[in-house]
């Protein structure tokens, strides 16, 4: 159970900070891309030890092709991981709240494509890119945490990639690249903001992710495997 309530605690930290910035700075590209990766820094070294601080289904899902956690441990983590993620938009809706921001201006940083994408781009488009944007940030992890050397900067390490996907990704799509991020901006924009389209679109940012960790758990496999 510490090994979920850590989960739990470390989305909802990301979800607090990643999406809250993203909510109040209007998007703005490098301060939300920052305030994403610092958040993983952060809970790297404050749970990496207890659960090794997923706090993404496309991580976990990765871990589990990898042989890295069971498949209970898989499906507890994603379920801590969804419950934080809402715990977070909670937390960002109920300080919101207490302003005199209008939330139905401000949203929840919601994923989306088409109207809801700065750049405009399409639903294959935005498929194509949060596959991609997974992929790198997943194989790197996979990449980091197998090599006990490098354990001392780990964190720092996929905290920095996650800016750096994020600074790509966010003029496309907003950034996904992890479901639990995605599904409680999308209900909250559903409930709060009539108009919002992004639970219609969220299947998105649920399915692209966990395909883009699939791909980078294979690929590692086969690529950085040790040979007998």
């Amino acid at each position: 159970m510490k090994k979920y309530l850590c989960e739990f605690i470390g989305t909802a930290v990301l979800v607090l900070f990643g999406c809250g910035t993203a909510a109040i700075t209007g998007g703005s590209l490098l301060v939300t891309a920052l305030a994403f990766g610092l958040s993983i820094v952060a809970m790297a070294y404050v749970i990496g030890n207890i659960s090794g601080c997923h706090v993404n289904p496309a991580v976990s899902l990765a871990m589990l092709i990898n042989g890295k956690i069971s498949v209970k441990d898989f499906i507890g983590y994603v379920i801590a991981q969804v419950l934080g993620g809402f715990a977070g938009i909670a937390l960002l809706w109920a300080i919101i709240s207490c302003t005199s921001y209008d939330i139905t201006l401000i949203g929840f940083g919601a994923n989306g494509f088409d109207a809801s994408s700065s750049l405009e781009i399409n639903m294959l488009g935005a498929f194509i890119v949060e596959t991609i944007l997974t992929f790198v940030f997943i194989y790197t992890i996979l990449g980091v945490t197998s090599d006990e050397k490098k354990s001392s900067i780990s964190g720092l390490i996929i905290g920095l990639t996650l800016a750096f996907v994020h600074i790509l990704g966010i003029p496309f799509t907003g950034t996904s690249v992890n479901p639990a991020r995605s599904l409680a901006p999308a209900v909250f924009s559903k409930i709060l903001l009539p108009n919002s389209t992004a639970l219609l679109q969220v299947w998105v940012f649920i399915v692209a992710p966990l395909v883009g960790a699939t791909i980078a758990a294979f690929v590692y496999k086969f690529l950085n495997k040790k040979e007998a």
